[in-house]
């Protein structure tokens, strides 16, 4: 902790540390809670159902509590502790190269030592082949822990699968095995300073050069662009391709190496590829966004990824698979927050209890507002953790499950969810993370007690990874009115099993709601535009009710401090929490038109 000096009431100087200690405020560290985890591992994410897949015949109950226990000790020992040091220090740029916050470097290697960043992937490659859904668990500590170290391993595991998907023979063997055991990293290189999700406007460009390209451009914002992890970095690059038309038919997504690599797997020379400068940011300090500046000197070599002309359509394969892992961040950051706010809870002392005046001070976790605050931040924590494992689960029978039916209806599962884990999961991270600073009072407006880290590292994953407006462009477009609402309206039916009275109405809204969008699309698309995220959160909170009104009927068939507490937290998000969407449906039915009413220069009036 800094050592920062302040002016007490008697004009003294005195050391922070001092402060925090009388106020009894601790820096709280992260405790995985692999109770919960487990729990909604087996019973909103199906983990028994993806055993039985043939793939996953060595997965058992037995492999998926070692797994959580082991990955708990690292997130916790080696990964948390270095949280407040990554967001003090920051990268910097030094001599053209990033260096990392102290610990950084030694945390990741004992990570990939440890085998944590082959665990979803193929054996073919080296993976340890263990379920996607198991992984999301383990990623959602090592984001809990460090969400800036986290990220770095986040973005290769984008970079793999566009390779496993549509790479070569030849790029899956020169890349995949150094990638998929962590001892290269690789990036995802999309947005340019005039185009951020247009990204039909990207001026990046590749010339045909013999059997590779010359790619030259600035992107910007490139999450762990350079760093000394690792001996290579693989960037995955979107960039227009010479002779193609404008637009989206022009881009290609191309493997462009850090360093180029030899026939035997060995390093070779440099690319002409560098970061020139690092953002200064409101959060996430030690992770290194970078701009990356390709071809000062003619071009760097650049390999294609599948067809010309399919760049986009290739990339979302990382984007789909960053847009889950950005909302399992969110989820991560509700954890952390909701645990910070309730170590401090316990210990700060501070008024008295209602009931007993006369008594002595209580700690603040006594007086009403306070708990109502944290059972609302344990509530939302654990709908969103079901919400995005249930995700996870349905990706794994999308690429698993032997029967085609079963594959397809579980990709579109996965589409539908997507854009829910992604927007909803990270609005609450922020949501969360600011009732935590309220919890700590004006304590938590302050650096030292770490409550601010939180909220400010929360603010970017509703951004990332295509904004949540964007999100609800693509639940609605993409993936309700593009099949006529099927998708959408199974999962309601499905839902519908569950006997719960809010759970119900929320449901009968939400399928008005959607027939309504269906409806109106034929009339006004600019009308469900603006309705898009409003009917994003319906769904998503309505989603994640059902999963915790499930997880409610399990726990009441035991008696448990686990079980009997679950039953409380999920009967809280059901009557609490849940009830806020039911007048969403007028709001997104007969409200929306007001906002489209209002002309432009209106809005300065």
């Amino acid at each position: 902790m800094q050592e920062k000096p302040y002016l007490d009431n008697g004009a003294k100087l005195i050391n922070i540390k001092v402060r925090i200690k009388e106020m009894g405020i601790l820096k709280m560290t992260y405790v995985p809670p692999v109770n919960d985890m487990a729990f909604a591992l087996k019973h909103s994410a199906r983990m028994d159902e993806i055993s039985d897949l043939a793939v996953f015949e060595d997965m058992d109950n037995d492999v998926l509590e070692a797994v959580l226990d082991e990955a708990a000790k690292l997130a916790r020992d080696v990964w948390a502790p270095l949280n407040w040091t990554g967001d003090q220090q920051g990268a910097k740029l030094v001599d053209g190269a990033v260096k990392t916050a102290d610990g950084f470097k030694d945390a990741y290697w004992q990570y990939v030592n440890s085998g944590w960043n082959a665990l979803p992937h193929t054996p073919e490659f080296g993976g340890q082949g263990l379920p996607w859904t198991l992984s999301m668990a383990t990623n959602e500590m090592w984001n809990t822990a460090n969400m800036s170290l986290s990220l770095c391993p986040l973005l290769t595991q984008a970079a793999i699968e566009a390779i496993e998907t549509h790479g070569s023979d030849d790029q899956k063997k020169t890349y995949l095995e150094k990638l998929i055991s962590g001892e290269w990293a690789g990036t995802m290189n999309l947005t340019e300073p005039q185009a951020g999700t247009d990204l039909a406007a990207i001026r990046s460009i590749a010339k045909k050069d013999g059997d590779h390209y010359l790619l030259t451009g600035q992107k910007i914002f490139i999450t762990f662009g350079d760093h000394e992890f690792t001996e290579n970095i693989i960037h995955l690059v979107l960039a227009r391709i010479d002779g193609l038309p404008e637009g989206n038919d022009g881009l290609g997504l191309f493997i462009v190496p850090k360093f180029m690599v030899n026939k035997d797997g060995s390093i070779g020379e440099r690319n002409d590829v560098k970061p020139v400068s690092l953002e200064h940011k409101l959060g996430i300090h030690g992770s290194p966004t970078c701009t990356m500046q390709y071809g000062d000197n003619g071009g760097a070599k650049a390999f294609l990824v599948g067809r010309e002309g399919e760049g986009l359509k290739n990339m979302f394969i990382m984007m789909n698979n960053a847009r889950i892992g950005v909302g399992l961040q969110g989820v991560a950051i509700c954890e952390r927050a909701y645990q910070q706010a309730l170590g401090y809870a316990n210990e700060r002392v501070q008024g008295f209890s209602l009931t007993d005046k006369g008594g002595d001070r209580v700690t603040i976790i006594n007086h009403a507002d306070v708990k109502r605050m944290l059972v609302t931040m344990k509530a939302y924590t654990e709908a969103a953790r079901a919400l995005a494992y249930s995700a996870g689960s349905a990706l794994d029978f999308a690429h698993n499950s032997t029967g085609e039916e079963q594959r397809r209806k579980s990709k579109a599962r996965v589409d539908l969810l997507t854009p829910l884990v992604k927007a909803w999961c990270t609005d609450l991270a922020v949501e969360v993370a600011s009732m935590g600073v309220q919890v700590h009072g004006g304590m938590g407006f302050v650096e030292e007690t770490g409550a601010a880290q939180h909220y400010r590292d929360a603010r970017i994953l509703p951004i990332y990874e295509g904004t949540n407006g964007v999100q609800s462009m693509d639940l609605i477009f993409r993936k309700v009115l593009r099949d006529g609402g099927t998708a959408a309206l199974a999962h309601i039916e499905e839902m519908k099993s569950l006997d719960h009275p809010v759970l119900k109405e929320a449901l009968k809204d939400l399928e008005d709601v959607t027939q309504w969008l269906l409806k109106t699309a034929a009339e006004d698309l600019n009308l469900i535009a603006a309705s898009g995220t409003t009917y994003l959160k319906l769904f998503a909170m309505t989603a994640a009710g059902a999963l915790m009104a499930n997880q409610m009927e399990v726990a009441k068939k035991s008696d448990t401090p686990f079980h009997k507490t679950k039953v409380k937290t999920a009967a809280y998000y059901l009557e609490a929490l849940l009830p806020q969407v039911l007048g969403l449906k007028q709001s997104i039915m007969d409200g929306q038109k007001y906002a489209l009413d209002m002309q432009n220069e209106e809005l300065s009036v």
